[in-house]
C-alpha cells in the first residue's frame, strides 16, 4: 500500500515560523511533524511514500533523503509555486500512487492513530478518520452513521482527521462536480478535496471512523508550542 503526505501548503497562519521552513518540517517532540507521520507509515508496512510540495519544496529532500532512514522509498510530487489545494494535489499525485487504494495524510496534524486501523481496501471511494471537535472548528465538517457510513448532513458532525484512504476512482468525475471553480481550468488544475467528498457520500461511497485518542491540527504557533509540550511529558 502506498502512501501521500499533503505537505504543500503555504502555512501562511504559521506565520512567522514557515517564511523559512516548511510547516511539515517544524519540529514538535523533538523530530518534524513529518517525521512522526513516516515512522507510523512504516510500522503499518507501507514503503513507498510520496509527499506533495510547493512553498520551499528544495527543504524537503534536503530533510528526508530517498525515505532510506525509515525504511521507506520516497518520491516528491511538486506542484510548482502555487500549490493545488487538497484535491488538485491528491489529483497531481496520483500517477505515483497507482491503481490501488492508498493512504493520504495532512502533515500539519500529529495524532497516535494506529494508520493499522485502517482498512487496505475500503469499501467505497473513500475511508475517513474523524475525531472529536476540537474548540477551533466546533461545528465539525461529516455524520458518521451508526453503519460506518459518512454523511454531509445532519447535526452530530465530528472533524475530519486528514486522515483517509481513497480510490483513484473518487476522481473519476471530478471536472463535473468541481465545474468552474476558481483554479479548475488551470494546468495542473487546482481545487479542494472536500466537493468530491461529499459528492461520493450522497452515492454511499465514503466510510469512516472515530478515532478517540490524541490528535492536534497545528495551524497555529500556539497549537505547535502546546504540543510541543506535550509530547515532552510523559504519557501514562
Amino acid at each position: 500500500m502506498k502512501a501521500l503526505i499533503l505537505a504543500a501548503g503555504l502555512g501562511e497562519r504559521m506565520r512567522p515560523l514557515t517564511e523559512h521552513t516548511p510547516k511539515a518540517l517544524l519540529a514538535a517532540g523533538g523530530k518534524p511533524l513529518i517525521v512522526w507521520h513516516l515512522e507510523r507509515l512504516a510500522a503499518r508496512g507501507v514503503r513507498d511514500v510520496v509527499i506533495n510540495t510547493s512553498w520551499l519544496a528544495r527543504q524537503f529532500p534536503k530533510a528526508l533523503g530517498d525515505g532510506t532512514p525509515w525504511n521507506l522509498r520516497i518520491r516528491y510530487s511538486h506542484e510548482g509555486d502555487t500549490p493545488l489545494e487538497t484535491g488538485g494535489g491528491l489529483w497531481h499525485a496520483l500517477p505515483l500512487l497507482g491503481n490501488e487504494p492508498f493512504i493520504a495524510l495532512n502533515g500539519d496534524v500529529w495524532t497516535d492513530f494506529d494508520l493499522a486501523r485502517l482498512p487496505a481496501q475500503p469499501a467505497g471511494d473513500a475511508h475517513l478518520v474523524l475525531v472529536d471537535n476540537p474548540p477551533h472548528h466546533p461545528q465539525g465538517d461529516f455524520r458518521l452513521a451508526v453503519d460506518g457510513d459518512v454523511y454531509d448532513d445532519g447535526s452530530q458532525r465530528l472533524t475530519f482527521a486528514g486522515i483517509g484512504v481513497y480510490r483513484a476512482s473518487l476522481f473519476d468525475d471530478w471536472r463535473r462536480i468541481i465545474g468552474s471553480a476558481p483554479g479548475a481550468e488551470a494546468e495542473p488544475p487546482r481545487f479542494r478535496l472536500a466537493p468530491l467528498l461529499r459528492a461520493a457520500m450522497a452515492e454511499g461511497q465514503v466510510t469512516g471512523e472515530h478515532h478517540r485518542g490524541r490528535w492536534t491540527d497545528v495551524g497555529t504557533p500556539q497549537r505547535l508550542a502546546e504540543l510541543d509540550r506535550s509530547l515532552a511529558q510523559p504519557q501514562g
